[in-house]
């Protein structure tokens, strides 16, 4: 009774500390609360996540007011951040890191890159070169990056948060399928409603000061405490079964020409357990399905044409949500 007690408190306490990472993060990303509960899910999947959208809709800013929030101005709880901004010009060894001499041990010895960190914002990660954007895939998949003969592990938190242009602006690279896959999650940033774009022009000095001055609010461990909670969320059976409905029709849809993976099944269940959590709940339910199917599963699949993608996941989804209506589950 006491162990079942001490687990309920460890629950609340979860739920407490997403709660006050979301209306933080709120502080400076106004009128967002979807973006962020996204944002949070992949972060609580140990995953990754992708932003897109055009320049000036706040996606960067989205990135350092998370990565501040858990690591502090001055990595206080022991959470390393690190910004790359991807460019034309930026070779994989700008990533990863390199071979140097050492003058003292007479020897080459390996200088870590950016990527051995916690969080790592990468910024308009489509302005680089296919080649640069492949030394990410490597340590997104398994927490580990190989240079030469060694292979170094990342830290046991690591989160990408990478943003993108559309590709079909100027000097942009479609990102490789491998690469997409990567990441649990993608979003469209997209604008704020008029009323809240108002509200910012009115206090844009006082949003950008609380950016300034954005405090910590959860450590390392409390973020690692959160990721094993969200493994251990209820998942139905008939919503198991579901997200394997969705990933099968994904590969014999008319409409799609490469459909969904395992891997990607396996992504899919994780993120459900993480967005349960994040809505304050310790179970899975139908909503849930319905609410991150898209982010999850959109941008792995590739369709004959736009009408395609504007329909086919959509058709597959509202299949599988009328077999669980009838179920009833809750």
């Amino acid at each position: 009774m006491e162990q079942m007690t001490e687990q309920g408190i460890q629950i609340e306490e979860a739920l407490d500390n997403i709660q006050k990472l979301v209306e933080n993060i709120e502080t400076v990303i106004r009128g967002k609360r979807t973006q962020i509960q996204f944002i949070l899910t992949a972060l609580l999947a140990k995953g990754h996540i992708l932003m897109e959208d055009n320049p000036g809709t706040g996606k960067t800013v989205m990135a350092k007011t998370l990565a501040q929030s858990i690591s502090g101005r001055t990595n206080e709880g022991g959470v390393n951040f690190k910004r790359i901004q991807f460019t034309p010009d930026l070779l994989p060894m700008d990533l990863i890191g390199s071979h140097i001499f050492d003058d003292v041990k007479k020897e080459f010895i390996f200088k870590k890159g950016p990527l051995f960190c916690n969080v790592l914002l990468a910024d308009e990660i489509n302005r680089a070169s296919p080649k640069v954007q492949s030394a990410l895939l490597e340590c997104m998949a398994e927490h580990q990056i190989t240079m030469g003969e060694t292979t170094y592990p990342l830290e046991k938190m690591f989160f990408t948060i990478a943003t993108q242009n559309p590709v079909e602006m100027e000097g942009t690279y479609p990102l490789p399928a491998a690469q997409l896959d990567r990441f649990f999650i993608k979003i469209i940033f997209g604008y704020v409603d008029e009323e809240t774009e108002l509200e910012i022009y009115n206090n844009y000095l006082g949003i950008a000061n609380n950016l300034e001055h954005i405090r910590q609010v959860l450590s390392m461990e409390e973020i690692l405490f959160l990721q094993n909670e969200a493994e251990r969320v209820f998942i139905h059976a008939e919503i198991v079964k579901a997200v394997r409905n969705i990933i099968w029709d994904t590969r014999r849809h008319s409409d799609i020409v490469l459909g969904a993976s395992t891997r990607s099944g396996i992504t899919f269940l994780k993120c459900l357990k993480a967005f349960a959590l994040v809505n304050g709940r310790t179970f899975v339910t139908e909503d849930d399905l319905q609410k991150i199917t898209p982010a999850v599963l959109d941008h792995r699949l590739i369709y004959r044409n736009k009408d395609a993608k504007a329909k086919g996941l959509a058709s597959i989804l509202n299949k599988e949500m009328d077999r669980l209506s009838k179920l009833k589950l809750s």
